[in-house]
């Protein structure tokens, strides 16, 4: 290829997890790489929403979009595993390598100031746990994990970004990719709304939150992908000394369910202790998330409790399912999260103002619409919910307290999965992809080690050429 006619040797769509570390792989390498996000700077980033104010859709959404990325307003709770969030083996070729790429990405995540404090289930304490678990046909899963926190996540993204860039990494921000150039089956480059960007290589990693983009560009470029499952479900409020048992344990505990009416597969995620409940805006439906800090705690912990969903035929598509059950919920909500107490779904009532404010549970997140989630969720998603908290009951007595509130909708997209070689390059040549956005992960640890994977596939691309 001619330098003369492009701008970057390389460019990169989303500066989350996955397009950050990408950067970091390819910085130093001798090549020109511009990193593109929709969103604003670590810094720039603000969220109006508190626990008296409300959403002014503000678009792009600051808590999604940005350096840094969805991530970077999480729970920042780092999964030690290849096989958590993702699968990494697939990825590699092998489990030892996947292990190894695990261990790459954490050094890189303490160079930057992450916590050296890591927790992790051994003992006495775990086999009980793993014990009372199993008697009640469940799961819990034992990960070595590493808790950043909300608040101190800015502070690492902040120091990686400009390391970044002392190394000659260019950031473009608040600028909207439009398309892709695409030229004989290959990919040359990006079209902004007011300009063109053509690069020998372009990485998609757009995150979650460009989960439909991802789809438009697929359909439009004939992107090979397969669809998988989706997770939908709510997060659960409940006083902290009801988990404290547990997250003294393992700070992000995983348990696995199958429900006995439906046989479907519920499971905890994204735990987060003292936590506070977090609304999350995508383009026509909001949902919800949970953030924990080292700086600041609420008397709750919070969780995510998703279904798993798979649809065969005639519908395939588990997104159009999966946002036509958040859109729902939303209207429901009248545009905030619907929130109800569990006794009152049990007794097949919508919680009033009243009731959530007399309840024993005080709820961190205050823009929301007291209801009936079983107005918004289709029956059997309701049912599996009811039944897999019962169960987590056992191993976590309290879980499922009348006075234990959820928050509808909590949605994760994941089903689109686009096929990728072993360098992470798609079927368009010069176009690689990494992260959640393209349903190769779904936490911070698997989606930054696909960026490193997808920069080491350019690398090795640039070498053979």
């Amino acid at each position: 290829m001619s330098d003369i006619n492009y701008d970057f040797d390389v460019v990169v769509v989303g500066a989350g997890p996955a397009g950050l570390f990408a950067a970091y792989e390819l910085a130093g390498k001798g090549l020109e790489v511009l990193v593109v996000d929709a969103g604003k700077d670590i810094n720039e980033r603000h969220c109006c929403v508190s626990s008296v104010s409300s959403c002014n859709h503000c678009s792009p959404c600051s808590i999604l979009c940005g350096v840094g990325g969805a991530g970077a307003y999480s729970d920042g709770t780092l999964n030690l595993r290849p096989d958590v969030g993702g699968n990494l083996a697939e990825q590699t070729g092998d489990v030892e390598s996947a292990w190894g790429i695990v261990d790459y990405v954490d050094k890189i995540y303490l160079r930057y100031g992450a916590t050296t404090k890591t927790y992790s289930a051994t003992g006495e304490e775990v086999e009980i746990l793993k014990r009372r678990a199993a008697s009640v046909g469940a799961r819990f899963i034992d990960i070595k994990q590493r808790h950043i926190g909300s608040d101190n996540s800015v502070a690492l993204i902040e120091s990686m970004k400009n390391d970044l860039e002392s190394k000659g990494i260019s950031f473009l921000l608040e600028s909207k990719v439009k398309d892709l150039i695409v030229e004989d089956d290959t990919c040359a480059g990006i079209i902004l709304e007011y300009r063109q960007i053509r690069s020998k290589y372009t990485l998609l990693a757009p995150g979650r939150v460009g989960y439909e983009w991802v789809n438009d560009l697929v359909d439009r470029h004939s992107i090979k992908f397969s669809y998988s499952g989706v997770d939908i479900g709510v997060r659960v409020e409940v006083p902290s000394i009801i988990m404290d048992p547990v997250t003294r344990i393992n700070h992000d505990p995983k348990f696995h369910i199958y429900t006995k009416g439906h046989d479907d597969f519920v499971r905890t995620f994204c735990t987060n202790e003292h936590g506070f409940v977090v609304k999350e805006e995508y383009e026509g439906f909001v949902a919800t998330n949970g953030h924990s800090m080292h700086s600041k705690e609420s008397e709750n912990t919070n969780f995510a409790f998703l279904v798993h969903v798979e649809l065969t035929r005639p519908m395939e598509n588990t997104i159009k399912y999966a946002r036509s059950v958040a859109k729902l919920a939303t209207t429901i909500g009248g545009g905030k999260p619907v929130l109800q107490r569990l006794g009152d779904l049990r007794r097949g009532r919508r919680s009033t103002a009243d009731g959530i404010k007399r309840n024993a549970v005080n709820n961190t997140l205050k823009d929301i619409t007291p209801g009936d989630i079983s107005m918004a969720m289709p029956h059997r998603i309701v049912m599996d919910i009811m039944e897999g908290l019962e169960v987590l009951n056992q191993i976590i007595p309290g879980v499922d307290s009348d006075c234990t509130l959820l928050y509808a909708p909590e949605v994760k997209f994941y089903s689109l999965k686009i096929d990728v070689d072993n360098t992470m390059q798609t079927n368009i040549g010069n176009l690689f992809v990494a992260g959640d956005g393209a349903g190769l992960s779904r936490d911070l640890i698997n989606s930054s080690a696909t960026g490193i994977l997808a920069a080491r596939g350019i690398l090795a691309h640039v070498r053979q050429n």
